[in-house]
């Protein structure tokens, strides 16, 4: 198959295409849902497809153990129970809850949400991460964290209405919340508490009500304060390797 050609051959432009692929497309896709006025109507499919496809892909090639998904033998307690990721989860709800659209537009919102949590787990700290890694870790970790926090900027150009100062705070916060993924992913060797918390984080944004600048601002600080720390502290207190034997999950 071409992927899996263009994986053997040079991962590291396996995962660029990826990343360009689902940027441009989810660009693309979002102003045509806005065209014909139903929000995420038609990035939902596209985001769908792409889940679709690489899941299929890892699943044949037998790579689900190889980009994270199964589970960690470390425990919970030793990570602080997650308590970091639950906080950052929930983050979009911190000043509020309300419905924003018709359950519909609700419906395509969330499911985009998650596939969105998902794809981008994979390609960030599966496919470029673990690509980038094999030469030098702390590049890796760099760029994952960083370029995934660019591609917020996205928003600024596609016609989403966001302004300015949210979008770099939620660039600023991208940056941090990559940062700590990409460590907790490191550490682990399981990408599912990434890709939970990112989805979760994701989903809930459907019912924000909307925030002034300032509190933006001291939402973004929180959040970034809390993932850095956090991914400082599994830095220092995780053993790299402590996982001998990996779990594979096996979607059903």
């Amino acid at each position: 198959m071409p992927m899996k050609k263009l994986y053997d051959k040079s991962k590291i432009w396996f995962a660029l295409s990826w990343i360009i692929c689902y940027v441009f497309g989810a660009s693309c896709t979002d102003a045509l849902s806005r065209i014909v006025n139903a929000e995420k109507s038609i990035t939902v499919f596209f985001l769908g497809i792409m889940v679709a496809v690489v899941v299929v892909w890892m699943k044949k090639n037998r790579l689900f153990g190889e980009f994270g998904i199964c589970k960690t033998t470390i425990k919970a307690s030793k990570l602080l129970f997650y308590i970091p990721l639950i906080l950052i989860a929930s983050c979009n709800l911190w000043f509020g809850v309300t419905v924003n659209y018709r359950w519909h537009i609700t419906v395509f919102y969330i499911l985009s949400m998650l596939f969105v949590g998902l794809l981008e787990e994979i390609i960030f700290r599966g496919f470029l991460f673990k690509a980038m890694a094999e030469n030098n870790l702390k590049s890796a970790i760099t760029v994952s964290s960083v370029t995934f926090g660019i591609g917020h900027f996205v928003n600024l150009i596609n016609g989403s209405g966001a302004e300015i100062i949210p979008n770099v705070c939620q660039v600023v916060s991208a940056v941090a919340i990559g940062f700590l993924f990409v460590v907790l992913f490191y550490k682990t060797k399981s990408l599912l508490p990434c890709v939970i918390t990112h989805c979760i984080l994701n989903a809930l944004s459907t019912f924000a009500v909307d925030i002034t600048n300032i509190q933006q601002i001291v939402q973004s600080a929180v959040v970034s304060v809390i993932a850095v720390l956090y991914a400082l502290f599994l830095l220092k207190k995780t053993e790299c390797h402590i996982v001998e034997k990996q779990v594979h999950f096996t979607p059903t």
